[in-house]
């Protein structure tokens, strides 16, 4: 059976079966439901397609603050090596 590979999906085949089982032992757990491996793969594809523009959006924002960051450590460290 061959897979689908979509643009939101960016998680290892590892990770990706160890959220589905998280899922459903959630949905035992809390809710007391047995959903299927089916099910639960739908609901992952649901949340990684609706979540994935706003996840990305901020690891932008992140690494633009990091970055800001290193500059102005890193002006103020060649301020330091001027000579007084």
């Amino acid at each position: 059976m061959a897979t689908i590979k979509r643009k939101w999906d960016i998680l290892s085949k590892e990770r990706r079966s160890g959220l589905i089982r998280e899922i459903t032992a959630y949905f035992e757990k809390e809710r007391g439901e047995e959903i299927g491996m089916l099910a639960a793969e739908e609901m992952l594809d649901f949340f990684q397609e609706a979540l994935s523009k706003d996840i990305y959006n901020r690891a932008i924002e992140d690494a633009k603050m990091i970055i800001k960051q290193n500059n102005e450590n890193l002006e103020i460290d060649i301020d330091l090596l001027k000579n007084k």
